[in-house]
């Protein structure tokens, strides 16, 4: 035997009654996930926005606020996916002056140094990092997200992140400072 179905204006008057207190909560968890009022904004609305049609499925005398802010996490880890998946865009100016850039826009220290190393050295050394350490460094120094976005995509908490990307890079300066020295190498 199913419960009867709740009509529509029910819920929705419910949803207004149980989620309007949270606002303002989720209004700060969002301007800390995205650092930008407007973009605060965006989130907050399809945050609520999914969390609205999706209602029915929430288990009344479950924890509404937890609910809310696993969508607004989840949304924000969804938008961030996206823009990430998107093609950069490159202004017309740029491709008309020969496709440089300006020196505004440079690579990490990382990523230059890299390229002077030997791919098989850094291979190896990459492999004798931990998993965790080795996705944390992949995110952070290759990818370029920050580490509260990393700690996101990772599930894991930011200081956990840090403490990895940190100890990977300690790690990898050990395994190939026998690279330091030889001709061809970034000094």
């Amino acid at each position: 035997m199913t419960a009867a179905p709740v009509p529509d204006s029910e819920l929705a008057a419910r949803f207004v009654i149980e989620a309007v207190p949270l606002l303002d909560a989720l209004g700060r968890g969002a301007r800390r996930l995205t650092r930008c009022e407007a973009d605060a904004e965006d989130l907050l609305q399809d945050t609520l926005l999914h969390a609205f049609q999706g209602f029915a499925s929430f288990r009344q005398g479950t924890n509404l606020n937890a609910w809310l802010f696993r969508i607004l996490h989840n949304r924000w880890i969804s938008r961030h996916r996206y823009r990430e998946a998107r093609p950069s865009e490159v202004s017309l100016e740029i491709i008309t002056a020969g496709g440089h850039e300006p020196s505004a826009v440079r690579r990490s220290a990382e990523a230059e140094v890299l390229d002077f190393m030997p791919d098989d050295d850094v291979e190896a050394a990459l492999a004798e990092l931990s998993e965790g350490a080795r996705m944390a460094m992949f995110y952070v120094g290759v990818q370029g997200y920050t580490f509260a976005e990393t700690a996101a995509l990772m599930d894991v908490p930011m200081g956990t992140v840090m403490s990895r990307v940190s100890r990977g890079r300690r790690q990898l300066r050990v395994a190939l400072a026998h690279l330091d020295h030889q001709p061809g190498s970034a000094r």
